[in-house]
């Protein structure tokens, strides 16, 4: 079941998703996609926009907060909208080489700004113009495995089950590190009080 509805902003989203990659590789496109199942030919260059997507993943009602950009560039705005994010969806389109060849900077610099190595989904849009190609799936396959992160190329024109797929598969990898984020500082908090029980029984007896 797939579903996105509108949602009281009382509740906190499960994961937040930005959509990065330079003008013209359909990211609106993409989320739109995602979100409603179709496909919209113009937009707005300039607009960015939140959508708040609730559904029922792996049998666990799921709120998600993705944030469309409007274009990668290296402004405060842009490193605010990193540090809000938990996950990225990196987009190029494989018609077009300069877009690729962006997402490896993109990458170095959003681990820069979040000071680790951030969760990612590497995307190729734009199949549908295979006559177009400039950018083969083995270069893509061969990025996403340096970036360690999953690979998919699709078509937001034409659409698929790997869109959603792309965005549930990224939000899971949020939801897995939080898990393990939130495990680690238990054990750290576990451990601070152990230390501490320990030193005053030891001015206890002695």
């Amino acid at each position: 079941m797939m579903t996105s509805v509108a949602v009281g902003k009382t509740k906190s989203a499960d994961s937040k998703i930005c959509v990065l990659g330079n003008p013209g590789v359909g990211k609106s496109a993409l989320v739109v996609r995602f979100l409603t199942n179709r496909f919209i030919w113009e937009y707005d260059p300039t607009l960015e926009r939140v959508y708040r997507h609730q559904t029922l993943l792996d049998e666990e009602p799921t709120l998600m907060e993705i944030l469309d950009t409007a274009g990668y560039d290296d402004s405060i705005h842009q490193e605010g909208n990193i540090r809000w994010a938990e996950g990225y969806i990196l987009v190029y389109a494989i018609n077009d080489r300069l877009s690729f060849e962006a997402v490896a900077t993109l990458k170095q610099h959003l681990d820069q700004v979040k000071k680790t190595s951030v969760q990612c989904v590497l995307v190729g849009n734009k199949v549908d113009l295979l006559h177009e190609r400039r950018v083969t799936t083995d270069e893509g396959e061969l990025l996403a495995q340096e970036m360690a992160c999953a690979f998919f190329e699709t078509s937001a024109s034409d659409g698929g089950e790997d869109i959603p797929e792309l965005f549930y598969e990224l939000h899971r990898d949020i939801k897995r590190r939080k898990m393990a984020e939130c495990k680690g500082r238990r054990r750290s908090s576990a451990q601070q009080v152990k230390h501490v029980l320990n030193r005053m029984l030891n001015k206890i007896g002695s």
